[in-house]
């Protein structure tokens, strides 16, 4: 697996802060404690749903638990991201498998070359393309090579996203689209929620609502409603679809809202160890932030 680090400063969730007492060496100051310092993706929308990239640090309020807390590190420029597409493969998709894959490539042929990924599917199995890379030719041929099953394993795609993950350094994101609810997972959902959350993992979600032969009647599905929650809760975006002419648009929407995010990042009152209420409010009148919910305040993000 390739290890990412990020080349821009801003990413860095240690900060040194405190100044020791003696002397500098040779004019520098030392330094001995360090603060985590939480970042923050933050998407703003209008009321017509468009995409606002014109804010600035003043714009913004950042609330602990409730309490404002202050910000240590703002930035609106485009941030590189690693990300896992994990696209449902299961019977149910069967039809619309090319479908699905010429709507997946809206999203990776927008990566940039600061940009990694890796594509993947869940059906009974969970399988993944082996490598992070930002070779968008490489990814696109790896769509096709994806395994179709009988069973949805939501769940143990999304952990599974998330163990590919956990040795990247910078921006992390999972991409899943499904057109039904978990059948066969052996993780529950609210282990997934809460490791997307600690790890500080982004889950962007595509929901389908379709309708398929099962071999004795049609069934229609409806997607798994955890799909909203864990995307709400971790900051990125929903997207429920009625109609497969709306999957392209919807993967390409996704690679624009991550291209126009705002990162903010500021120091917590307290690492207690345990998780904390986030909200992050505008101060423009007629405008949404969407940001994760929640954060683990723990000082061990090395």
């Amino acid at each position: 697996m390739t290890r990412l680090r990020s080349h821009l400063p801003v990413l860095c969730l240690l900060l040194a802060i405190a100044a020791v007492a003696q002397p500098a060496v040779h004019g520098q100051p030392m330094f001995r404690s360090t603060v985590r310092t939480v970042p923050i993706y933050a998407t703003v929308i209008d009321s017509g749903g468009r995409l606002v990239p014109d804010l600035t640090q003043d714009d913004f309020t950042v609330f602990d638990n409730g309490k404002p807390s202050e910000t240590a590190l703002f930035s609106s420029d485009p941030q590189p991201f690693t990300a896992v597409v994990m696209l449902d493969t299961s019977a149910s998709m069967t039809a619309n498998l090319k479908l699905l894959n010429r709507a997946a490539e809206q999203f990776l042929l927008r990566l940039l070359p600061v940009d990694r990924a890796q594509v993947g599917a869940f059906n009974d199995k969970i399988q993944l393309s082996g490598t992070f890379t930002n070779d968008r030719d490489a990814l696109i041929r790896a769509l096709n090579e994806l395994y179709f099953g009988n069973p949805t394993r939501l769940n143990d795609a999304i952990a599974t996203s998330l163990d590919a993950l956990k040795a990247v350094d910078g921006r992390r994101v999972i991409l899943v689209f499904t057109d039904g609810e978990d059948t066969s997972s052996r993780e529950r959902f609210g282990t997934v929620l809460g490791r997307a959350r600690d790890e500080e993992v982004m889950v962007y979600s595509i929901g389908l609502e379709s309708e398929y032969f099962n071999g004795l009647r049609p069934v229609r599905t409806r997607p798994s409603r955890d799909l909203r929650k864990i995307s709400e809760e971790t900051g990125g975006g929903y997207f429920e679809l009625q109609q497969t002419d709306e999957l392209g648009p919807a993967f390409g929407r996704v690679a624009q809202e991550l291209r126009s995010q705002y990162l903010i990042g500021f120091t917590p009152a307290a690492l207690d160890g345990k998780v904390h209420k986030l909200e992050v409010r505008t101060r423009k009148p007629g405008m949404t932030v969407r940001a994760r919910k929640s954060f683990l305040a723990s000082g061990d993000k090395s």
